[in-house]
């Protein structure tokens, strides 16, 4: 995976600082049930991902696996490294989708992950969640000439948005609620949702803010789109493993709120939504927003919807 010098030194240097806290706090290690004991004896962890989830998780020139939230995986495998004391622990990187992410943790064909999925009530029934790494709102991408501004203006009009998301649930609850009319077609991935944009299959598309900038950044013809509406929600990233696996939790919450607290979570968001980006080199300009900001300095597991 191709790395900037620069970056890769902040994340180390930053690891090395909470490690050093740990040991000189004297901190317990960590239980081994669950998928701290799985990962122990196989000396193997796996991560799913997703491939097109820009700037989260999606694929470089190489078809490797890069983004904000493999960074924060990356964390999580070094805590998880240290802690076991297995310094050959190898990382198995497995694709997943919006639909089978759930199925493929349950089953163990996983162990964690961290793209852009949602901490609600619904999934915490099927799993548990890390502390929060990311907070978005739920809006719109159109193009500037569809007069389209916020969501009552979708009324009898086409949408897009991705199959198996809280998006296509808020989308679709609207639509029976408010009489809307609008024909919700299900996408498969990001991908898809912009290719029926852009083609104008859709009138808008609908998803998270942060993954609406990453594909409005990727488009040959960027300017012509922007993102609008009222946020209908405003979600919380976290990263998915087993239901009521503790001692895993506990690592993983550890690295979180380590790199949160210490600025290396900051300086990630520079480089992931403030910099040129690969493989294209675009920049999703989008600041840290007050929400995140709060996250930083209190980090947390609790969803927002």
């Amino acid at each position: 995976m191709k790395r900037h010098h620069g970056l890769r030194g902040a994340i180390a240097a930053a690891t090395l600082l909470a490690f050093s806290a740990l040991s000189d706090a004297g901190a317990a290690e960590p239980t081994l049930t669950g998928t701290l004991l799985k990962v122990h004896d196989e000396r193997v962890i796996t991560i799913g991902y997703r491939d097109a989830s820009v700037p989260f998780s999606y694929y470089d020139a190489d078809q490797k696996p890069i983004g904000y939230s493999i960074d924060v995986a990356n964390l999580i495998v070094e805590r998880i490294r240290t802690n076991l004391k297995l310094p050959d622990l190898k990382v198995r990187m497995i694709p997943i989708t919006s639909q089978n992410r759930i199925s493929l943790l349950q089953n163990g064909t996983i162990d964690f992950e961290c793209t852009s999925t949602t901490n609600n009530a619904e999934r915490a029934q099927q799993v548990s969640f890390s502390n929060s790494f990311f907070v978005i709102g739920t809006r719109l991408l159109v193009n500037k000439k569809s007069g389209i501004k916020d969501f009552a203006d979708l009324k009898g009009k086409t949408l897009v948005v991705g199959a198996g998301t809280t998006s296509e649930k808020i989308l679709r609850k609207m639509n029976v609620e408010n009489s809307m009319g609008m024909d919700i077609i299900s996408a498969k991935d990001h991908t898809e949702s912009f290719l029926m944009l852009s083609t104008g299959r859709a009138k808008a598309m609908m998803m998270d803010d942060a993954l609406l900038a990453g594909e409005r950044a990727k488009a040959r013809n960027a300017d012509d789109y922007e993102i609008v509406g009222t946020p209908q929600t405003f979600e919380a990233y976290g990263c998915m493993l087993r239901k009521n696996d503790a001692p895993m939790k506990a690592v993983m919450d550890a690295a979180i709120a380590d790199a949160q607290k210490s600025g290396l979570a900051a300086t990630l968001y520079r480089h992931w939504f403030q910099q040129p980006i690969p493989p294209k080199r675009v920049n999703l300009d989008l600041p840290l927003s007050p929400r995140m900001q709060t996250l930083f300095a209190n980090p947390g597991d609790k969803p927002l919807s």
